[in-house]
């Protein structure tokens, strides 16, 4: 039987860019942008706070994605909390491609096993990871907000695996957000069935070159980030995104969708002040770095 802790647990939880061009659902990046939650037990019922990105849009009952990944995760150890208070303070923006929900579930996983005595011994890093690749549906956002850094990741028969590859320090990323989202649900839908083999071969180089890419060589960032199997066929949902990623790459400017959309994703070296310069009106701008840590809990 798990024993709770009384205090609260408090944890940060990166952003992620998934994709990243031919990397389809097996690539994924953190970046330095991070919500931040606390949990503590309670002797009864339910209290969800939530502030910031999204809130005006996501429940505060037990369908909440935190509190849904919290109890899965409880599960896991086998015993559920009498009750819960979950205090949300959300900077990823929801909708936008850079793993909102991936975030929270990682987020809600790592929580409970924060509230648990001896958590460690009864859930490791493993087992949560493939809990939170369940919930999620897809392992590429979740492995890297959940292992930080650059993760290559996927399933083979019943098993999610994860694998971290190295990122040279000397790229950045930049993301344009605009101001409205796109449903990752919407944006599979309009990918087809099959794509041609000869398209799906060189996505398979590219997507090989840009591991070499991003670890030590991003001269060839540019090349390593063109793909052939979702981001055209996406264009109906998010015209202006692929406009600006069009418009970056003619200009020499590694940029990608983030995720399943609509924000683009754009490499750069150290100095990212002219790609900042490049951002439309009406859109926010992060300037990032590529986040070496996955969730932290704090003290």
């Amino acid at each position: 039987m798990a024993t709770f802790v009384e205090g609260p647990v408090r944890v940060t939880v990166p952003a992620t860019s998934a994709n990243l061009g031919p990397g389809f659902d097996a690539f994924g990046l953190a970046l330095s942008l991070r919500d931040e939650l606390e949990a503590q037990v309670l002797r009864e019922g339910l209290v969800v706070d939530v502030e910031g990105a999204g809130a005006d849009g996501v429940p505060r009952d037990e369908s909440h994605l935190v509190v849904r990944a919290m109890r899965a995760a409880f599960e896991l150890m086998g015993e559920q909390p009498p009750g819960l208070r979950l205090a949300c303070r959300n900077r990823i923006p929801h909708a936008r491609g850079l793993g909102s929900s991936s975030a929270a579930i990682v987020a809600g996983v790592v929580l409970a096993r924060g509230l648990v005595a001896g958590g460690q011994l009864l859930a490791s890093d493993e087992a949560l990871f493939g809990l939170a690749a369940d919930l999620e549906g897809h392992p590429d956002n979740v492995a890297a907000a959940f292992y930080g850094g650059f993760v290559i990741s996927g399933r083979e028969d019943d098993h999610w695996w994860a694998v971290r590859a190295g990122v040279d320090p000397r790229i950045t990323a930049v993301a344009f957000v605009p101001p409205t989202g796109v449903e990752t649900t919407v944006a599979r839908g309009l990918l087809p069935a099959s794509v041609p083999h000869a398209d799906a071969a060189a996505n398979s180089g590219r997507a090989a070159l840009l591991v070499a890419a991003l670890n030590g060589q991003p001269e060839h960032l540019l090349t390593a980030t063109r793909e052939w199997l979702h981001q055209d066929q996406r264009e109906p949902a998010m015209p202006q995104t692929l406009a600006l990623v069009r418009r970056l790459r003619a200009a020499g400017v590694p940029a990608v969708v983030s995720g399943a959309g609509p924000t683009v994703l754009a490499f750069g070296t150290v100095d990212s002040s002219a790609l900042v310069a490049r951002c439309p009106e009406g859109w926010e701008c992060h300037d990032l770095s590529i986040e070496q840590s996955g969730p932290l809990l704090l003290t």
